[in-house]
């Protein structure tokens, strides 16, 4: 065989391994891209997203658009080959597999996690817009969840009242922890609570609970602070009764990024007039009850879906700004807001078309 012949085959045949090889060996990479946005003043699969009864509304128009992800899903091996065409596209991004799903989660796992998150963000968004509108929200704290094994197991559960711990009223679900670090392990902590049942039973019908109960749960030692501490296995959270009946539809979406544009979305149905002029507003964020917005994962996919979508404005939680504005779409503006008083100041500007001073987002 000529020489030049046997080296073209040999690096045809070497060209061939690779690809195979690309193709076939798995790489620890995950791939991230724009998923869907959905307008949260309009409808979703043919109902309205917010559905308020019991309180005046009022018609909104214009876009105030929530953003999100899709990831692939924990059980795909992604190869070499796929890996790279993500890194040299624009609208794809990807990252270590164990970002998306750390310490082994399952899909199953991920899902719940983001199914419990997405519900907890719908409920701060809830409160967050009503205490903007100074709506008074009632609120106590909750048992959120007991650990499996523990000695809370059986006695408390999830959505049970803390009323109070060794007779001490709880105010805050910090107040719990604090009441049983008391103790020294070993040691028994009385617990006044109303049962979730009671307390579920007293929401339906509107009135106050009238069964309380006193549970008593012996602690156990914890060293995961370093140094040996009175545990009783749960976790203490916030709950809350609201006025008037608030919810939410938006199937098939998770994580807690939608928390920000539900409150903006239930404070422009429950006031006169339109927050946007008529303007697409997206955007994205995190929110407690308090309105503070906080930061979220894929801010460059979602800031690419919004823009695809026809986003004119992307409110960006301060926090993901330097990032966002590494790469922004050709006509987005990113405005920067770290509260929900900032969200609806930058909304008043860009309705009323006074634009120059709006806190837009900076690199570095």
């Amino acid at each position: 065989m000529p020489r030049r012949t046997a080296t073209m085959l040999a690096s045809t045949l070497m060209l061939i391994a690779l690809l195979c090889a690309g193709v076939f060996i798995p790489v620890p990479y995950s791939e991230m891209s724009p998923g869907p946005t959905v307008n949260t003043l309009g409808d979703h699969d043919g109902e309205p997203v917010l559905q308020i009864t019991g309180h005046k509304t009022y018609d909104a128009s214009g876009h105030l658009n929530m953003t999100t992800v899709r990831v692939t899903s924990a059980e795909y091996k992604m190869n070499l080959v796929e890996a790279v065409y993500g890194w040299l596209s624009h609208d794809t991004s990807v990252v270590q597999h164990e970002t998306l799903y750390p310490d082994g989660k399952t899909e199953e796992e991920a899902t719940q996690e983001n199914a419990e998150e997405f519900s907890q963000s719908q409920e701060s968004a809830k409160v967050a817009a009503l205490k903007a509108l100074d709506i008074p929200v009632k609120s106590w704290v909750v048992v959120s969840t007991v650990v499996k094994g523990s000695p809370s197991q059986g006695r408390l559960h999830a959505g049970d009242v803390i009323k109070a711990v060794d007779g001490t009223t709880v105010k805050e679900p910090t107040d719990v922890s604090e009441l049983v670090t008391k103790h020294k392990p070993g040691e028994d902590v009385d617990f006044t609570i109303v049962p979730a049942k009671e307390q579920a039973a007293a929401e339906k019908e509107r009135r106050t609970p009238t069964k309380t109960e006193k549970v008593t749960v012996t602690t156990e030692t914890s060293d995961d602070y370093g140094e040996a501490r009175a545990i009783v296995g749960i976790s203490a959270g916030t709950d809350h009764t609201f006025p008037f009946d608030i919810d939410i539809k938006l199937a098939d979406v998770g994580g807690p990024s939608a928390g920000l544009m539900f409150a903006l979305g239930l404070y422009d149905k429950l006031t006169p007039g339109d927050l946007t002029g008529g303007k697409f507003v997206a955007g994205t964020g995190t929110i407690d009850d308090t309105g503070k917005v906080g930061p979220i994962g894929g801010i460059g996919m979602k800031t690419i879906g919004a823009h695809d979508k026809g986003a004119q404005y992307f409110l960006t939680p301060a926090d993901n700004c330097a990032t966002a504005a590494e790469d922004t779409p050709d006509g987005l503006t990113l405005v920067k807001v770290d509260t929900i008083d900032d969200a609806l100041g930058a909304l008043k500007d860009i309705s009323s078309g006074k634009t120059d001073d709006l806190p837009e987002c900076t690199k570095g």
